[in-house]
């Protein structure tokens, strides 16, 4: 009866598999599609080194870790956030150092100073949050990596946090650049290395003077940009990295770097675009500067 009401003489059983094979089918097509392999489900995380002290900009800052130092009103730290976050890596690892439990309590009360809320007060206290900000799905591991730990014993600390076998982000807690994530993470994908490390042009800190032979000024030019590559950080690794790295006492721009490009697993990813590190109280002036002035290259979210 139920064939011949269907229309159809096939076994029911018969055709419920079918179904199920078309949509095991399609799903695959859809990941095909959207070129989603199943290692890509992990999110990437973001490692950013946060243990640093800002020694050389304490005029206005006070003993603030340095990836707290506001620019606009928010903390450097936010502001490389919301840039990985832009384009879709929102699951972080801060390396805590120095006052590491200053930038703990920024999270902890992030909620509550960044929106508005009603509580009950007492033994039944309760607090409602009204509306949402917007790093509502923003995941962010604190990790204590000590005080004076340095910049590779910091990565291999929070080697625990790095899940599955994928690759993984990592930058600086004092830099902001207008970096395309999404093409750099390609970029890495593409060559297959261990490390990719992205790169800029460095501008000369003094004016460059060319002169004759007598002494004369043929030509002056100030601060010019220089027909070089630096490094800017804003970093990919495979796990394999960490096998790079030994103590506490290991500088990630030392030997890890060093003996990645000797073994040719070192690739430079060029950025032509903006960077800017804030090592002193001029520059967190000039940073300030540019946001206030709506002019921001690094505001890539809006």
């Amino acid at each position: 009866m139920g064939a011949d009401a269907a229309g159809s003489s096939e076994p029911i059983t018969t055709r419920t598999t079918n179904a199920a094979q078309t949509i095991r089918n399609n799903v695959l097509n859809l990941n095909s599609v959207l070129e989603i392999p199943s290692r890509m489900k992990i999110p990437m995380k973001v490692v950013i080194l946060c243990g640093g002290q800002s020694t050389r900009i304490r005029e206005d800052t006070g003993n603030r870790p340095k990836p707290l130092v506001e620019i606009g009103g928010r903390p450097i730290l936010w502001h490389i956030m919301k840039t990985y976050a832009h384009y879709g890596f929102n699951d972080f690892v801060l390396c805590l150092g120095y006052r590491g439990d200053t930038i703990k309590e920024y999270f902890l009360n992030y909620d509550a100073m960044n929106s508005d809320f009603t509580m009950r007060l007492g033994r039944k206290s309760q607090i409602d949050f009204n509306g949402a900000h917007e790093e509502q799905d923003f995941r962010v591991t604190l990790a204590d990596t000590g005080r004076d730990t340095m910049t590779g014993g910091r990565i291999k600390r929070i080697e625990k946090y790095v899940d599955g076998g994928g690759a993984f982000l990592v930058t600086y807690g004092d830099g902001l650049a207008d970096v395309d994530i999404a093409q750099l993470v390609a970029f890495h994908k593409s060559h297959g290395k261990a490390a990719t490390i992205t790169t800029v042009r460095p501008r000369a800190h003094f004016g460059l003077i060319e002169t004759a032979s007598d002494g004369k000024v043929v030509k002056f030019i100030e601060k010019p940009q220089l027909d070089c590559w630096a490094s800017a950080g804003f970093l990919v690794f495979e796990r394999k990295v960490f096998d790079y790295i030994d103590a506490d006492d290991c500088v990630l721009e030392g030997e890890p770097l060093e003996r990645l490009a000797a073994e040719g697993q070192l690739m430079a990813y060029r950025h032509e675009g903006f960077f800017f590190a804030m090592d002193t109280y001029r520059e967190y002036l000039y940073l300030n500067e540019l946001w206030h002035s709506g002019k921001a290259p690094w505001r890539v979210w809006r």
